[in-house]
């Protein structure tokens, strides 16, 4: 049966999955990149950008499940990009350059609605101004059978967690203090919305947990 996911999510010591002041500079908040290193050293992570080298083992592993059965993500604005308000134009087209490394529909929340993006590798950017449920009702289509995977950011999540619509989330605790940015769990009764820790697997780089509803 198709799944909504949560997969590869990484977050502070102190609970923040993104640091504070995010510009161009600093796609993931200041300090922001330090949460992912668990990942971007992985074999995995160096694949999906066409290169050589990597670690393997538990994070690999994970960072690889994060990728299976994936047929239909959906982004929050601010993980597509920093511009706020109406789009000026349609110039910014992602993060990712033109090839990124999702390869399938991408669904992106917003308050201002523009064309779709198609882009290399199968990767389209849908862009959907009439909720966070519309979004995953195009994205259940899309995914024809696959699971859906929230890729974030935090406000993103916890908007599908508050409405009990995920079914399996993967934090990555990194060993990293940020004292500021986006906090993803403050004022979630986790338990009281029926979640519950499934699995929990230490690495020198991160706690891996996954949680489900039960």
């Amino acid at each position: 049966m198709s799944k909504v996911r949560v997969h590869a999510f990484s977050l502070s010591i102190d609970g923040y999955g993104a640091g504070p002041n995010q510009d161009l500079q600093n796609p993931l908040g200041v300090g922001g990149f330090g949460l992912h290193t668990w990942m971007t050293e992985t074999q995995t992570f160096h694949e999906m950008f066409g290169k050589d080298g990597g670690t393997t083992g538990i994070d690999d592993e994970f960072a690889k499940r994060s990728f299976e059965n994936i047929g239909a993500e959906i982004l929050g604005r601010n993980m597509f990009g920093p511009i706020r308000g109406p789009w000026p134009d349609h110039e910014w087209k992602g993060w990712w350059g033109p090839n990124p490394p999702f390869h399938c529909d991408v669904f992106v929340l917003t308050h201002h609605a523009r064309p779709s993006e198609k882009m290399e590798g199968g990767t389209t950017f849908h862009f959907v101004a009439d909720g966070f449920r519309a979004a995953l009702e195009q994205a259940k289509a899309a995914a024809n059978g696959k699971d859906v995977r929230i890729g974030g950011g935090a406000e993103t999540i916890r908007q599908y967690l508050q409405a009990g619509l995920i079914d399996e989330m993967h934090l990555a605790i990194s060993p990293v203090l940020l004292g500021s940015g986006e906090h993803l769990l403050s004022g979630i009764d986790l338990p009281k919305l029926g979640y519950e820790v499934r699995e929990h697997v230490p690495t020198s780089q991160a706690m891996h947990l996954i949680i489900t509803k039960r």
